[in-house]
């Protein structure tokens, strides 16, 4: 992805600014860490729509395991 364009880019919701992440996982997304949000990244293409982004809190909770 173009670095100018990853500049340019802000969070839909909070307009603060994103990172771009690479995982094996999840593969490419534009993390806005304030809305705790991941927007994928499909085709070189990011895909900024609130409906579309994976919550990063699901993903700390789902990490962890239950307590006993």
């Amino acid at each position: 992805m173009d670095n100018r364009l990853l500049e340019m880019l802000v969070c839909p919701l909070c307009k603060g600014p994103l990172e771009h992440q690479r995982s094996e996982l999840h593969g490419r997304e534009l993390v806005c860490h304030a809305d705790r949000l991941a927007f994928p990244v499909r085709d070189d293409i990011p895909v900024m729509l609130e409906s579309e982004a994976r919550s990063l809190d699901t993903a700390v909770a789902e990490a962890q395991p239950l307590p006993t």
